[in-house]
């Protein structure tokens, strides 16, 4: 079984608004019209059994009704191969009974966003979700690094990562982009044997638009090589590796080619591919 453990998706009357006003921002190009048909189309495609959808609430009030949809989309995972995860933000009132509500849901996890919530990773009020997550058996996702549509915010560094683990060092954490976006000497350094899980999105490779099609702009952004993001997996340890792709900001289709081309044992590709996560979403 393959799942892509990062990917997400817009209700179908805002996609086209969300997806142009990120674009923009980015200078990215999407491959789906992020819609969850436009997922599913992707899937198709490439060969994924399941998507993860990882919400993300840039505002408080846009909480409830993130998760709403992530129930209804969770009702309906088994006829359309994709199910989502709980959006949570740092200043929402009512977090400890949104997460409660969310885990009797059945939900299995949330998914934070620092630079977009301009919250430093390591803030109590983050520390209290993932205490709380940990309580609950819940996993917490986050995004880790740089960004490529914010330049400059340092909110999830690996450094502020490290020091949010340390005050809690229970919960299952999983960080995006192989632990940090662009920032991945650092994670080298400091946040091997803390148990955290990566997923591989938008991380292995180059997005210059002369390569990959990512990247709109002239400049040319340098990803991991592939040496680097080998030297990561025996780091962290194969079974600490989710494969994400960070649909529709990356080709689901090429990214699993990429992952497929490692030089890496049969057990632990499988492990990547989807292994690790289905013991991990249960």
């Amino acid at each position: 079984m393959i799942i892509d453990f990062h990917t997400h998706t817009f209700p179908d009357a805002i996609a086209p608004a969300a997806i142009g006003k990120l674009q923009a921002a980015s200078h990215t190009r999407p491959f789906t019209d992020s819609t969850v048909n436009g997922l599913r189309a992707s899937m198709a495609a490439a060969g994924i059994d399941i998507s993860v959808v990882l919400p993300v609430a840039t505002s408080p009030k846009q909480v409830p009704h993130i998760n709403d949809s992530a129930i209804a989309l969770n009702a309906r995972a088994d006829e359309t191969g994709v199910y989502s995860l709980g959006g949570m933000h740092p200043d929402f009132p009512d977090w400890e009974q949104e997460m409660e509500r969310l885990c009797a849901a059945g939900v299995r996890g949330v998914k934070v966003h620092p630079p977009y919530q301009g919250v430093d990773f390591d803030d109590s009020r983050y520390i209290r979700i993932l205490k709380k997550a940990s309580a609950l058996g819940m996993l917490a996702v986050t995004h880790a690094g740089l960004d490529v549509g914010l330049p400059g915010a340092e909110q999830s560094t690996p450094e502020k990562i490290l020091r949010a683990r340390e005050q809690a060092p229970d919960v299952r954490l999983v960080l995006a982009h192989m632990g940090g976006w662009r920032c991945w000497d650092e994670v080298e350094k400091l946040l091997p044997g803390t148990g955290v899980y990566l997923d591989t999105s938008f991380a292995l490779g180059s997005m210059t638009s002369n390569g990959d099609g990512y990247y709109t702009s002239e400049d040319d952004l340098a990803m991991l090589e592939e040496e680097q993001f080998l030297r990561l997996i025996s780091l962290f340890g194969a079974d600490h590796i989710l494969f994400g792709t960070d649909s529709p900001w990356g080709d689901q289709t090429a990214t699993l080619q990429k992952i497929r081309a490692l030089p890496l044992p049969e057990t632990d590709m499988r492990a990547i591919l989807g292994g690790n996560a289905e013991r991990l979403l249960k």
